[in-house]
């Protein structure tokens, strides 16, 4: 959920390095990178994956990050690898049309939700552990956490902290949410985490009890689980065959996601079976999963970083088949239900 997301060594975006790169090695031993090879960093954050993969000689990178402060700081990158780096200001969700100019690629490579970059400025209202202005808008536009807090039915905002939070005192809290809204507005990360901290019961171990509101609204604002999907889905188009396809999640949501859609697009667990007259037979593989995944940090990177530990990566190997298109068990999991029934919220 927490990452350094795209970190670098030192000079990483032009800057220096406040951020530890999450499972980097290993993603690049997945998108196996050639030299002269064309790849896409679909989510470029502080430049850390794009800087690996230039390291490898002749290798160039189209970059995409909806965030333009992670444009604006990625400038002093392009300029160091002078033709080799296209970086634009897009959202992965939108890579097939943002990069078919430059596709088909060698690799892509997804790390997904928020970044350090974010986490770490208050300003940006993404981390209840810093006071700022309740925003989490990736792109700086559109409606805000503060906008949904204060503006949403009860039972929407129930939904969306049940579903993208797995909160299981998702009532309870937008019960609380929609009764103090009454008397003032919420405006702050740290009005709508104290609020949170009142009325659930914690340990000072414990995690912060907003943890799974925050991780909620921060979906919710900017529609991730509908990004993945859609940039999933985008990636089988414009990857060569025998090109590679790396992600990098940060909580079981996403994981599920990307989890399922190897799995659809590999067909494993299909059965072989004789096809009954009239069926239509099944799409062909548009991917290779190979075994042993997750892949998930050692000991000594979780030790070097603690926003490792919840990190998993997946990659697929992209077959000569044709691009499957839209999967609707995909779309299902990153939608909220049309009616949540029973459980505990």
């Amino acid at each position: 959920m927490i990452k350094g997301r795209g970190a670098a060594p030192p000079g990483a975006a032009g800057g220096p390095a406040r951020h530890i790169p999450v499972l980097r090695e290993r993603a690049l031993e997945a998108l196996a990178v050639k030299p002269d090879g064309l790849y896409l960093d679909a989510t470029f954050g502080a430049g850390g994956y794009t800087r690996a993969i230039l390291a490898t000689e002749g290798t160039r990178v189209v970059a995409l990050d909806r965030d333009p402060a992670a444009i604006a700081a990625g400038e002093a990158l392009v300029a160091e690898f002078a033709g080799r780096l296209t970086l634009l200001e897009k959202r992965f969700g939108d890579l097939a049309e943002a990069a078919q100019a430059f596709a088909p690629f060698e690799g892509i490579v997804l790390d997904i939700g928020v970044s350090s970059m974010q986490l770490d400025e208050a300003h940006r209202g993404f981390s209840f552990r810093l006071d700022g202005p309740l925003d989490m808008r990736m792109e700086k536009s559109g409606k805000s956490a503060a906008d949904l807090i204060n503006e949403a039915e009860e039972e929407h905002l129930a939904d969306i902290l049940f579903h993208y939070g797995e909160e299981r005192m998702a009532r309870r809290i937008a019960r609380a949410i929609v009764g103090d809204r009454k008397s003032a507005p919420f405006t702050s990360t740290k009005t709508l985490a104290d609020l949170v901290a009142r009325i659930l019961p914690h340990k000072p171990t414990d995690i912060h009890p907003a943890t799974r509101t925050f991780q909620a609204l921060r979906i919710a604002v900017n529609d991730e689980l509908g990004e993945l999907v859609r940039a999933l889905e985008q990636a089988e188009r414009v990857l060569k065959a025998e090109g590679r396809l790396a992600v990098v999640t940060f909580h079981s949501l996403e994981d599920r996601i990307v989890k399922q859609f190897f799995a659809h697009r590999s067909g494993r667990g299909r059965a072989s079976s004789r096809l009954l007259p009239g069926e239509v037979p099944p799409a062909e593989p548009t991917f290779i999963a190979p075994g042993r995944q997750p892949i998930l940090p050692d000991q000594a990177e979780m030790a070097a970083n603690p926003r490792a530990r919840s990190a998993k990566l997946r990659f697929g190997i992209r077959t000569l088949a044709p691009a499957q298109g839209s999967d609707a068990a995909l779309q299902k999991l990153a939608s909220l239900p049309d009616h949540v029934k029973g459980g505990r919220r």
